[in-house]
């Protein structure tokens, strides 16, 4: 039972938020940190997070029960209650909120609130069902913890916050029309208009492309501005290649589901590269 309370707040997408979080955190901080304050943003962020995923699961509850890698969920197989499972949300929600805005600062309560909004109203309730933009756009929740971490040491949205933010926001939707394709079948039953649904596979490879190019710039950036040293500089571009080459090499592949699965583990690998490498050599404490 304790079980299924934690697996609605979907633990794996708040542990690797959390890591976006503290590198967030840490890049701001040029490790000149405040412990309090890193746990009262983790806090916060968490239990925030865990609210709109709970949601989200309350939400999707009947379509979850008709694909083989959501049917499982608690609210799918009636292990849970609706009406329960929206207090616990709640709860979830004015907690995280409470802690962000009077333990950490109003900009990052703010930020959380818009994170929310737009995981719950926009992806979830709108675009998820009606459009294949709901990667794309959806991704600006997906972009507001290490935001959130930055704004946390900064009080304010500078050139930091921003590049952090296009982080995020270029690579979620590469990494997540990887699993899309692999799964494409399911969704096409349950009714999602994803992209590889509704444009097919071949374009969803296609647009995938620009996104994982821009991150070359986007690191870049991170280093030409001082966030961040050379080491982070070399191994964020070295992973960023690594993952164009095997995204460009998508369209002609002829092996989908093994080609989406290299790739799907690849954008993983690359993030946690980039953060450690972040958190690593910023510019306060370089190697």
């Amino acid at each position: 039972m304790i079980r299924d309370w934690i697996d609605l707040t979907k633990p794996r997408i708040l542990q690797l938020n959390l890591i976006a979080a503290f590198a967030g955190f840490w890049l701001a901080s040029q490790w000149n940190y405040n412990w309090l304050l890193l746990l009262w943003m983790l806090l916060g962020t968490s239990l925030t997070m865990a609210s709109a995923c709970v949601i989200n699961n309350i939400w999707d509850w009947k379509l979850d029960q008709k694909m083989s890698r959501t049917k499982d969920r608690p609210l799918a197989t009636g292990r849970l209650n609706i009406r329960g499972v929206l207090l616990y949300a709640l709860a979830l929600g004015v907690a995280g909120e409470l802690v962000l805005f009077w333990k950490v600062n109003r900009l990052c309560g703010w930020l959380g609130l818009l994170g929310m909004f737009v995981y719950i109203v926009v992806y979830t309730m709108w675009l998820k069902r009606s459009s294949t933009w709901s990667t794309s756009l959806g991704g600006i929740s997906g972009s507001m913890p290490p935001v959130i971490g930055y704004c946390a040491v900064t009080h304010e949205i500078d050139t930091g916050a921003l590049l952090l933010f296009a982080l995020l926001f270029l690579w979620q939707p590469a990494h997540f029309w990887s699993l899309a394709i692999r799964r494409v079948d399911e969704y096409t039953a349950a009714g999602y208009p994803l992209l590889p649904v509704r444009k097919g596979i071949r374009r969803t490879k296609l647009q995938m492309i620009p996104y994982v190019v821009l991150l070359l710039p986007t690191v870049a950036l991170i280093y030409i501005y001082e966030y961040a040293g050379a080491v982070f500089l070399m191994v964020s571009l070295l992973a960023g290649v690594v993952w164009c080459w095997h995204t460009l090499r998508g369209p002609s592949a002829s092996n989908n589901d093994s080609w989406a699965r290299t790739n799907f583990l690849i954008s993983v690998n690359y993030l946690m590269f980039v953060f450690l490498f972040m958190i690593l050599d910023t510019t306060g404490r370089p190697f």
